[in-house]
């Protein structure tokens, strides 16, 4: 009769959980352990989506994965043949959980408590019997002549593994990855993603709480560009439209210490005749009304009354005073308003971070690491990451599925 198999999982979040429970399930004489560092598990399922839980998204608006997924987009195509979005709905709907789904994809839990999805999880792990411990926090991993994994724990004793899947989250600094490059990982830099844009222009924060909905984003001279709703707040530029620009360009605005133009077209309309035919119809059927009497493109009062002022338009003039200098300008104005990024705000309800385990050093269909037999790697500790709506999630439950079942796999072909 053969010893027991042991796998730990190393971080108690939603990869590490989804990892544990696919490998218990297939590898049901293996002992499965989860090591969480903190006192606590899946707190980051706890807050996404504002406590609600944004689990995964429809994608019905994505086609093309990279709109997804700034970084990781080939990979994560990959892996979504084994296991995407609709797998996701599929499990947690039979392991107890209703869904809904909303306009813009997103995918919640009907009781829209997150609770709900960390419930699920602890329960099914706990059916399982996977075990999962507090207060481990890896400090060094060592590969064994026997190819078994020798894992070190802060303040704790050394353990020995036959698999072993890293689970571990972003980490905000290098320093946190500096035991997987001793074996021999490729690094990518980890930088801030997901986050708000400073704006130090008063009269722009002044408009706080004013939402446009949609806007494009871009950054001149870049690729750079994003369309969504534009939530002013009181320092500057949030909303889905700022996030996921932040997203996108995460390592420019990093190299550029977050200093940079923003370029925002307030009607979300790249062709400018169709602007101007718009503004033109306004002044011929509205002559002797004042500018500031009619906004076009349902633009908010307050919004519309500071373009005009961006264009150095009297709000007071009436529209057939506007002339043919005063039409470039606006047009100007509500298609490529530039403003200056003074620096980065935090989205609390999303921190994740662009970087982490290179995905060069690992194999792209189990997630396997190239530089040290049986580790293995899921979540956002690789170089993974996602705009804001359920992506992240996703990235998770495919990425912990994958690595929890191939570590099942290779230890049943062992046996």
């Amino acid at each position: 009769m053969s010893a027991t198999k042991h796998i730990a999982v190393i971080g108690g979040g939603a990869a590490g959980f989804f990892a544990a429970i696919t490998a218990k399930s297939m590898a049901k004489d293996a002992n499965v352990t989860i090591y969480e560092k903190t006192g606590k598990v899946l707190a980051k399922v706890g807050v996404s989506g504002g406590g609600r839980c944004n689990l995964t998204n429809n994608f019905a608006h994505i086609s093309d994965l990279k709109q997804a997924y700034p970084r990781g987009h080939r990979l994560m195509k990959r892996l979504f043949k084994s296991f995407r979005e609709t797998d996701a709905y599929q499990w947690f709907e039979e392991h107890g959980v209703e869904l809904v789904t909303q306009d813009d994809g997103c995918v919640f839990p009907k009781s829209q408590d997150s609770q709900t999805i960390i419930d699920c999880l602890v329960n099914t792990a706990r059916r399982l019997g996977v075990n999962v411990v507090f207060h481990h926090g890896l400090v060094a991993l060592k590969s064994l002549e026997d190819g078994r994994l020798e894992a070190d724990f802060k303040g704790q004793k050394s353990l020995c593994f036959d698999k072993v899947i890293v689970t571990t989250g972003g980490s905000p600094r290098l320093q946190g990855l500096q035991l997987h490059a001793q074996l021999g990982h490729e690094i990518a830099l980890p930088v801030p993603s997901l986050f708000t844009f400073n704006i130090a222009d008063k009269a722009f924060t002044q408009l706080m709480g004013a939402v446009i909905d949609p806007v494009t984003l871009s950054i001149p001279t870049t690729k750079f560009k994003s369309t969504g709703a534009l939530l002013i707040t009181h320092w500057g530029m949030s909303g889905p439209a700022t996030l996921k620009l932040s997203s996108h360009a995460a390592r420019y605005l990093y190299e550029n210490e977050y200093q940079t133009k923003v370029a925002i077209n307030w009607v979300n309309q790249s062709n400018a005749s169709a602007v101007e035919q718009c503004l033109m119809e306004m002044a011929i059927k509205n002559p002797k009304k004042q500018l500031s009497s009619l906004r076009p493109f349902d633009l908010p009062s307050r919004v519309w009354l500071f373009l005009l002022g961006r264009a150095g338009l009297d709000a007071e003039k009436r529209w057939e005073e506007l002339g043919r200098k005063g039409l470039n300008k606006l047009i100007e104005t509500l298609t490529n308003d530039m403003h200056i990024i003074s620096g980065k705000g935090s989205f609390k309800e999303e921190f994740v971070t662009c970087g982490g385990i290179g995905l060069q050093s690992i194999q792209a269909n189990t997630l396997e690491s190239k530089a040290c037999r049986n580790l293995f790697f899921a979540g956002e500790v690789l170089d993974i990451d996602g705009i804001t709506g359920g992506f992240n999630l996703q990235a998770a439950w495919t990425t912990g599925y994958t690595a929890g079942k191939s570590a099942a796999e290779q230890l049943s072909s062992a046996i």
